[in-house]
């Protein structure tokens, strides 16, 4: 567990890590590149690079951070990944039912098995629940969340790789844009962002937007922090209330 620098939240927590490709967000995977470097590097947890598996010992984590955090549960996995065993997803559960000063950020790729776990268990109250919708094609994970108990339903259009089109945001309360970094970034389309936060304003829906990444708002590629953060030279950064 440490803290992060990624912009909308406060800490990370990884009691699973490794993980696999499912679609077309996963080609450039930040957290593949970062377990590999972590291996090389003799990192406890990462001796055998990004294969998934389960850390028992990273469960207590959070009950030892008094001071009410914002988590990001899993930036270097996927809670609901094939290998993921429920009896694991209960105990990390439970954690976070007995914390409820924290606010738990649990975003994921897999919907089918995010809605076979819901099927018979409740998320708590302090979960903000996430899907990734890196392009069309995989739209409809949003109906599959917006169909569980969450108090707090997000998206990440994060990388945001295509034209979204209309987006039905009833009951999503934030929406999280942002473009590629890294080597073999692809490049995000002005319009696209522009479309997706007049869709959130018209759908009074938080729009926060993280990074142009390696290709700015012009269409030229630079370095990350170059690019920056304003779309038309706004900053939108806003959040949902719990």
């Amino acid at each position: 567990m440490k803290t992060t620098k990624i912009e909308w939240t406060e800490a990370t927590w990884n009691p699973s890590i490794g993980c696999s490709k499912v679609s077309a967000g996963c080609k450039n995977c930040y957290a593949e590149v970062m377990a590999k470097r972590l291996q090389a590097m003799g990192a406890a947890g990462y001796e055998d690079g990004f294969k998934f598996k389960v850390l028992a010992d990273r469960l207590i984590q959070p009950l030892c951070v008094k001071r009410a955090t914002k988590f990001f549960v899993n930036s270097m996995s996927d809670l609901f990944h094939e290998k993921m065993p429920f009896e694991f997803l209960d105990e990390i559960f439970e954690v976070i039912e007995k914390t409820p000063q924290h606010q738990y950020q649990i975003l994921t790729k897999r919907e089918k098995i995010l809605a076979d776990y819901c099927q018979t268990r409740k998320i708590p109250k302090n979960v903000w629940l996430g899907v990734t919708v890196e392009n069309v094609n995989v739209k409809h994970r949003i109906n599959t969340l917006r169909n569980t108990d969450a108090q707090i339903k997000f998206l990440s259009i994060e990388p945001l790789l295509s034209g979204m089109g209309k987006l039905d945001l009833q009951n999503i309360h934030w929406v999280i844009v942002g473009g590629e970094s890294g080597v073999g970034a692809r490049p995000m389309n002005k319009q696209w962002a522009l479309d997706i936060q007049k869709q959130c304003a018209e759908q009074d829906v938080a729009f926060f937007f993280k990074q142009w990444g390696t290709w700015g708002e012009d269409g030229i590629k630079r370095s990350k922090k170059e690019n920056g953060k304003r779309i038309n030279g706004k900053i939108y950064q806003e959040m949902p209330v719990p």
